[in-house]
């Protein structure tokens, strides 16, 4: 694919960080209007607090009215899903997050972020649960959190099911970059440490060119490293070595 035909999401997991004020966001700013200031920048965001609390339709009709038109949220399954049940008998579950999602964040919606459990070891088996209960009219992603999935099994099966394999840049997982689906999905994690990581201009323009070389037509990426506003600087200055200008919203 061609560099000027893929698209870009870049932006960070979460917006709302008070350690962000001054260092991101204008010491002036009032914490309800965080939101719309981001997206003068970025034109998507990870929310993980549905990962927290399962998500109400009124909280994310808030979101998709403070942003502008174009501007897409991808969304953190709940963990009642991935980490308490870890997707046994949880069609339910799923179809109720899948409903609310849908309804209520409509074009905005980007993907569905399914980020497991370190506990949560490969087998064929394990992965046949999981994927049997994905609706595969949505954007699914599949993050694991142990080593033992990086194998060439679980990869051909999340391209014939059309399911992103996240990728990831975090401590003593492969930061190995996964095409599994018609779409590229990425989290920064921090290389050194969970969080706290800030990346190098180096490290981010050698992350650029990464990019810049996978067929994927879309490209989901974002930063997980919070701590000091590591996460939105970082976005920044990897939109900057991508040739991505800050977003403004869509006309």
């Amino acid at each position: 694919m061609l560099e000027e035909d893929k698209a870009y999401f870049l932006g960070c997991s979460g917006y709302f960080y008070w350690s962000w004020k001054g260092r991101f966001y204008p010491e002036s700013l009032k914490p309800k209007e965080w939101l719309g200031y981001y997206a003068r920048f970025f034109n998507t965001v990870e929310i993980n607090s549905t990962f927290y609390n399962f998500p109400k339709k009124g909280n994310l009709r808030r979101f998709y009215r403070e942003t502008p038109p174009g501007f897409i949220f991808s969304v953190k399954a709940n963990r009642s899903i991935t980490h308490m049940k870890k997707l046994k008998g949880t069609e339910e579950l799923l179809r109720e997050f899948y409903s609310v999602v849908r309804e209520a964040l409509k074009e905005k919606l980007g993907c569905i972020l399914f980020q497991l459990p370190p506990s949560l070891h490969y087998s064929e088996k394990t992965l046949d649960r999981i994927l049997s209960q994905l609706d595969g009219d949505f954007k699914n992603v599949l993050e694991f959190r142990h080593e033992s999935w990086w194998r060439e099994e679980v990869f051909s099966r999340l391209r014939k099911s059309g399911v992103a394999f996240c990728s990831v840049s975090s401590p003593k997982l492969p930061e190995r970059l996964v095409e599994t689906a018609d779409f590229l999905y990425v989290r920064f994690h921090g290389k050194e440490g969970w969080y706290r990581y800030n990346y190098s201009d180096e490290e981010l323009r050698e992350w650029a060119e990464r990019l810049k070389g996978v067929s994927s037509g879309e490209v989901y990426a974002y930063f997980n490293n919070d701590f000091n506003a590591y996460a939105p600087n970082n976005c920044l200055r990897l939109m900057e070595f991508l040739g991505v200008k800050p977003y403004r919203g869509v006309s």
